[in-house]
C-alpha cells in the first residue's frame, strides 16, 4: 500500500526514529501506527509503547469542592489558544462554571449547559457571548463529581494535570500524596490484577525479540523476560511504583503502612486526546499571496 508523508510524520514524532525506517515499519505492517511502533520496538529501534505526542488542546483544567458535602469535582474547560485560556473573561467564566457544578448534581455537560449563571443567563449562553466578545471557540469538554463517605484527595498542577483519588482508610495528606503520584507519574492501571492480558502478552513478544535481537541465548531469555515483565508492571501500575516522595518504597508499601487502599482515581491533563488543526504557514502566505 501507499504510505502518506503524514502518517511516517505521526510515527516519527511518536518514536523518534528516523523517516526512512519509520516509512519502512509502515509498510512491512500496512500502515498500522500501533503495529509499526511494536516493530521498531522489536528491532530495538524505539522505547515508544505509549501515544507520547498528542497535541494538547489549550484552556485550563479545575478543581472544586464541598468539604461539608465530601465532594470534590474535576473540570475541563477548553480553548484554542494559550493567549485565551490566560484571559481573565476565560478564567472568570471556567470558576463560575465550576462553582455551578459543585452547587449542583448535574452529571452531564448537556445538563449542566442549562444551569443558570445569574444574569448571564445559563451556561451555554454565557459561553457564547464570551466566544463572541474574543473572538475564539471555547468548550467544556468533560468533568466528573467525587462525591464519597471515604477519604478524598486532590492536586492540581499549574491547571494542565489535575488528579482526585478516593481512599479506604487512611488520611487526607495521604490521599493528596497519592493525587500528586499520580499527576507526575501517571499510572495507567491501578495494580497487577487491572493490566489486560493482552497488554502483557504484548509486552512479552517485544521483549522476547528484542532479547533473541541482542543475541542472548533462549535458555536464558525466558529469566531475562521475567524480570523485564516485573519492571514494566512497576511502571504502569500506581501500586507498583515508586513513590515521588520517597523512591525506597513502593505506593503499595506506603499504603499497607497507613492500612488504607485506593478505591479509584481520576487523572484529567489537558488536552489529551485532542488534536488541534496545525497551520501550514508556508502554504497560508502563498494562497494570500495569489502565489501558486
Amino acid at each position: 500500500m501507499s504510505i502518506s508523508p503524514q502518517l511516517v510524520k505521526e510515527l516519527r514524532e511518536k518514536t523518534g526514529v528516523g523517516m526512512m525506517d519509520c516509512k519502512k515499519a509502515l509498510t512491512e505492517t500496512n500502515g498500522d501506527i500501533e503495529q509499526a511502533i511494536d516493530y521498531l520496538r522489536k528491532a530495538g529501534q524505539t522505547k515508544a509503547d505509549k501515544k507520547s505526542s498528542r497535541i494538547a488542546a489549550e484552556g485550563i483544567v479545575l478543581l472544586g469542592s464541598d468539604e461539608e458535602k465530601n465532594l470534590i469535582v474535576i473540570l475541563e474547560i477548553n480553548s484554542e489558544t494559550d493567549f485565551v485560556a490566560k484571559d481573565q473573561k476565560f478564567l472568570n467564566f471556567s470558576n463560575a462554571v465550576l462553582e455551578c457544578l459543585v452547587a449542583s448534581k448535574v452529571d452531564t455537560i448537556e445538563d449542566l449547559n442549562q444551569l443558570s449563571l445569574g444574569n448571564q443567563g445559563t451556561v451555554d449562553d454565557a459561553r457564547k457571548q464570551m466566544v463572541a466578545e474574543i473572538g475564539e471557540n471555547v468548550s467544556i469538554r468533560r468533568f466528573k463529581r467525587h462525591s464519597s463517605t471515604s477519604i478524598l484527595g486532590s492536586y492540581v498542577h499549574m491547571g494542565r494535570i489535575a488528579v482526585v483519588v478516593e481512599l479506604n482508610g487512611g488520611t487526607a495528606t495521604l490521599a493528596k500524596d497519592i493525587a500528586m503520584q499520580v499527576a507526575a507519574n501517571n499510572p495507567e492501571y491501578l495494580d497487577s490484577v487491572s493490566v489486560p492480558k493482552e497488554v502483557l502478552e504484548r509486552e512479552k513478544d517485544i521483549l522476547t525479540a528484542q532479547a533473541l535481537a541482542e543475541g542472548k541465548p533462549k535458555e536464558i531469555v525466558e529469566k531475562m523476560i521475567a524480570g523485564r515483565i516485573q519492571k514494566f508492571m512497576e511502571q504502569i501500575t500506581l501500586l507498583g511504583q515508586s513513590f515521588v516522595k520517597n523512591p525506597d518504597i513502593s505506593i503499595e508499601k506506603l499504603l499497607f503502612q497507613s492500612s488504607a487502599s485506593v478505591l479509584s482515581y481520576t487523572r484529567y491533563e489537558l488536552g489529551e486526546g485532542i488534536e488541534k488543526k496545525v497551520d501550514n504557514f508556508v502554504e497560508e502566505v502563498r494562497k494570500q499571496s495569489g502565489i501558486n
